[in-house]
């Protein structure tokens, strides 16, 4: 089974993620921050992964640490489930829409860490949580998971749903990217033999 837990421990936070690869899309997340749970839940759903998080940080500062150190944690979690990444589909794509707002979220699980985010808000907090977090925690996530994503709002005028299609967009992406390909197994998907060096 394709699972691991991570630990991460700061002087900003403490936050510890366990994800299953091969799960159902269950989930236990806990960061401080109701809406970056909402947002977490839905990646867990979506993608069928299985993601336990309890995160602990400065909130009293602001939300900034905690959004981007869960990001790295299930990022890092993700990379040391896959291993070497033998058999995976590795590249994805989807086009997610939601009400009035479509976006597309396309990546490769490459062992090379790169966000493209063209992603613009019509406003600057969603509850408490300024919108701008958002990027940190897709940035922080595909460092940390040696992912290349490109993260696009096509259209859209509600925070909310762009957001949300963003989250969702990532998973059903993942979903498919992480999957075993049955042709290949048990090989790396790449002529270089090797996803683990940039």
């Amino acid at each position: 089974m394709r699972k691991a837990t991570v630990e991460r421990k700061t002087k900003e936070t403490q936050i510890v993620a366990t994800v299953n690869l091969d799960g159902t899309g269950k989930y236990d997340i806990s960061t401080g921050i109701g809406f970056l749970d909402h947002m977490l839940e839905q990646l867990a759903k979506h993608s069928l992964m299985d993601i336990e998080l309890k995160a602990k940080g400065d909130l009293h500062i602001d939300f900034h640490h905690t959004t981007e150190d869960s990001g790295i944690t299930i990022g890092q979690a993700i990379t040391e489930a896959l291993g070497d990444r033998k058999g995976i589909t590795r590249y994805a794509n989807a086009y997610i829409p939601m009400d009035e707002t479509l976006s597309r979220v396309s990546l490769d699980i490459s062992g090379r860490p790169y966000l493209i985010w063209k992603v613009d808000f019509t406003r600057d907090k969603l509850g408490d949580m300024d919108t701008e977090l958002f990027r940190e925690w897709f940035g922080g996530f595909a460092q940390a998971a040696g992912i290349t994503l490109h993260v696009e709002n096509l259209y859209g005028t509600n925070s909310h749903h762009i957001v949300e299609s963003c989250y969702k967009g990532l998973a059903r992406a993942l979903k498919t990217a992480l999957a075993i390909d049955p042709r290949a197994a048990d090989v790396v998907p790449s002529t270089k033999g090797s996803l683990k060096d940039k």
